[in-house]
């Protein structure tokens, strides 16, 4: 219903989908928040085409999905107004602008010899990640706490154990987080052992990369990304950093940390970090690839599940399992600070890191705008000859 007349609201034309959808992923910085509360402007303040139930669902829905939730919204929201067609192209138009800006960035960034004071801003901006992923985790921590069951010992093992993969275990984080999620089904189930062991095994392949490198690896990563990865896009960067830096050698950890602000401060979701894991792979094209093969389910599980995600909302083991695998997710995110912070290479940046964490516990500053005074402060140490990674 229309806010205003009280009328139905006509659905809109994909011309107008593109438009809209393509406007909030210009403008859409600062992660999820900004991206939710832009679309529920679009939708349910201005042009009234979901009701405000109908969003929040929206929102509910998403958040049991693997992969980034926000962009999950906005193809939903997109395939609610104007059915698969709007969802393929409200999706598409939400994620291309981020997708450009960010591979016109690794250009300059992942250059053969860029500039000093290109190194010194993304010096420091890489500096400040590790405190822009332990803010993150921490502004989950409360709804996740809410929400678990008693007792709460179990939440606080889940983040326990995803906090010490994330630091420790690299590409076998994603079934860390499985198991999280099998083990709390397992526990609210009468027969949970025999659950448990038939669903533990099919995730078993979830940490397994394939040995060869190229475009097979990069894909693999990839489709992890996309896939399985739950509770943000923060929880994908160990793996990534494990499978881009350590195994494949496809960029450095100084470049890789470049890689995680370049995500941040571009519009979009997080998860296009990949495409420049991707550039530094194969060039455009496999930024273009990995970013392809990251978002595709996305879509997929938007176009074949939009309609039943009313009764997986309300299905106990998918509730249970999300119950497991949030907690570890959260500790994943925090868990990352710890392989993001021994990736810095020079004494200065420990400073930039200290004074990040102020700017986001301290003075309550947004992530956005503290990776760019990180930047700005990289690029000042830069000019005035401080050692570069």
């Amino acid at each position: 219903m229309d806010a205003h007349s009280g009328a139905v609201p006509s659905s809109p034309s994909l011309f107008t989908v593109a438009r809209q959808w393509g406007r909030i992923g210009c403008v859409g910085f600062g992660g999820p928040p900004t991206h939710i509360s832009l679309l529920r402007e679009l939708c349910v303040t201005k042009r009234g085409w979901l009701s405000a139930s109908e969003f929040e669902d929206g929102i509910a829905a998403c958040n049991l999905l693997p992969g980034p939730a926000s962009t999950q919204l906005a193809i939903l929201c997109a395939w609610r107004v104007a059915g698969a067609a709007g969802a393929v192209v409200g999706g598409l138009a939400f994620i291309v602008p981020g997708l450009v800006a960010i591979l016109a960035l690794a250009t300059v960034f992942l250059a053969a010899s860029p500039p000093d004071w290109v190194l010194g801003a993304a010096a420091g901006a890489g500096a400040a990640v590790a405190a822009v992923a332990v803010s993150a985790g921490v502004g989950l921590l409360p709804a996740s706490w809410r929400r678990f069951s008693e007792p709460h010992w179990r939440w606080i093992a889940y983040a326990v154990l995803g906090g010490t993969a994330a630091a420790s275990v690299g590409p076998w984080l994603v079934v860390v987080l499985l198991g999280c999620g099998c083990l709390e089904m397992g526990w609210r189930t009468i027969d949970g052992g025999r659950h448990l062991t038939s669903q533990l095994g099919p995730f078993a392949l979830a940490g397994v990369v394939p040995a060869t490198g190229g475009l097979v690896a990069l894909t693999w990563v990839a489709i992890k990304v996309g896939a399985l990865s739950y509770g943000g896009g923060f929880v994908i960067i160990p793996m990534m950093q494990s499978d881009a830096v350590h195994r494949y050698h496809w960029m450095t950890n100084s470049q890789f940390l470049s890689a995680v602000a370049l995500g941040q401060i571009t519009p979009g979701p997080v998860v296009q970090t990949v495409a420049v894991v991707g550039y530094a792979a194969a060039g455009i094209a496999g930024g273009l690839l990995a970013a392809a093969v990251a978002f595709s389910p996305s879509f997929l599980f938007v176009l074949a599940g939009a309609r039943h995600f009313d009764a997986l909302r309300h299905n106990s083991r998918v509730r249970a399992f999300l119950d497991g695998a949030g907690p570890a997710a959260i500790g994943a995110i925090i868990g990352a600070a710890i392989p993001l912070a021994l990736a810095l290479q020079e004494t200065w940046q420990l400073g930039v890191l200290a004074a990040a964490a102020v700017s986001l516990f301290a003075l309550r500053r947004g992530a956005v705008l503290t990776l760019l005074l990180a930047g700005a402060i990289g690029l000042v140490a830069a000019l005035l000859g401080a050692p570069l990674p």
